[in-house]
């Protein structure tokens, strides 16, 4: 085994050792060093990979398989950004995603560089699909002209993270088709399930 592959295996063993911990005490109790024993590594062999415990953890929640959440282009708007909120929903509504993602949102609540890291790497990415598909249907016809891409997007978003980050009441299928259902009843789509 070359030097390279050693080093992305270790890489991956450090990153799941940080999740399993994470999920077996919380985030606030993880250490670099549980980590470290956890993964038969030394602590340096860590800090030369990441500078803080923050870090290491955004790199290995984001190191997690998602559901694919491209939209697709039916040529239903409302059909299309369905199917991937209840993939979104579907992935945070249960572990691992959900409990390492709250925990990832509330480091980076105080964490800059956590922060810009995540929207950069995660949020942005899943904002700009989501734009994109908006556009192409304001484009179709689908939309009105004036329809406020951003503003609905922050709208579709904004629910999903209140249960997610504040009440912690069920993300459910039906509570996101009466999202969509009052995001786009006024403008002619038929916000079906």
């Amino acid at each position: 085994m070359n030097a390279r592959r050693r080093s992305a295996d270790r890489t991956e063993t450090i990153m799941q050792a940080a999740l399993d911990l994470a999920g077996e005490v919380g985030y606030a109790k993880l250490s670099m060093e549980a980590v470290a024993a956890r993964a038969g590594v030394g602590k340096d062999t860590i800090y030369r990979r990441w500078s803080s415990k923050a870090l290491l953890f955004l790199d290995a929640v984001l190191s997690l398989p998602v559901a694919d959440l491209e939209h697709p282009n039916t040529g239903d708007v409302v059909a299309d950004l369905r199917t991937i909120m209840i993939r979104a929903v579907d992935l945070l509504a249960r572990p691992p995603w959900g409990p390492l993602y709250q925990d990832l949102i509330g480091e980076a609540q105080h964490n800059p560089e956590v922060a810009a890291a995540l929207n950069e790497r995660f949020i942005q990415p899943q904002a700009a699909d989501t734009l994109a598909r908006l556009k192409i249907a304001r484009e179709q016809g689908q939309l009105a002209p004036d329809f406020d891409l951003e503003l609905a997007y922050e709208i579709l978003s904004g629910p999903l993270y209140f249960r997610l980050l504040i009440t912690h009441e069920p993300m459910t299928h039906a509570y996101f088709d009466r999202v969509l259902h009052v995001v786009f009843a006024g403008m002619g789509s038929r916000p079906q399930p």
